[in-house]
């Protein structure tokens, strides 16, 4: 069926379908006071290979047991074995507090990272009173080429343990021409509760 005006196809269902299937719920992950969530290819139905060249990851209402700790990631190439990508990354945040003052735009050099091993800060400085949380997505590109490095682009919004509004951002790459097939989220320090979902999309 299509939608026609004045003789022209302005909406065709068939590509309307296409185009809503482009995203496709691979599977949903709940953290209830756990240290990680771990993401692994054929592991309990996830697919993390060449079914999709680009692969989202939502976090919903990520909260912290510990205050003022930072959310974070790394990959691993072995299965989920061991999560030590060697990655290369920026950081940088606009904030903004409860009470009108201090907004900023800032790069932070803590969170970056130059042919680092350790996890990835998505992030930062996590509040834990009750109401607090963060929510975000990544982006993780191509994750299944023995060609090219993984790179990755992250976006997320945080409660800040000092009452404001933290729009986290970084982007980076892991610098390995092996496939990424794990990735493990985590606080840097303490546990966590809250939902990851991961998506496929199809190019």
């Amino acid at each position: 069926m299509a939608f026609i005006s004045n003789g022209t196809t302005i909406l065709d269902n068939g590509s309307f379908q296409a185009s809503l299937g482009a995203l496709t719920h691979i599977k949903t992950l709940t953290a209830s006071n756990s240290s990680t969530l771990s993401f692994v290819d054929g592991s309990s139905s996830v697919v993390l290979d060449s079914t999709y060249p680009i692969y989202k990851f939502e976090f919903i209402s990520i909260h912290s047991r510990n205050d003022a700790v930072n959310f974070q990631f790394n990959m691993s190439t072995d299965g989920g074995s061991n999560y030590n990508v060697t990655k290369t990354s920026t950081y940088f945040y606009a904030s903004h507090t409860e009470g009108g003052t201090d907004g900023q735009v800032s790069y932070n050099d803590n969170h970056h990272q130059t042919q680092g091993t350790g996890y990835q800060t998505l992030f930062e400085e996590c509040g834990s009173d009750s109401d607090q949380s963060g929510s975000g997505c990544l982006y993780l590109f191509n994750p299944s080429s023995t060609t090219f490095v993984k790179h990755f682009i992250a976006r997320c919004s945080n409660y800040h343990r000092a009452n404001l509004e933290n729009d986290d951002y970084s982007a980076g790459y892991g610098n390995t021409t092996s496939a990424v097939n794990g990735l493990s989220f985590r606080m840097n320090s303490g546990n966590f509760d809250g939902t990851i979902k991961l998506y496929g999309i199809k190019d």
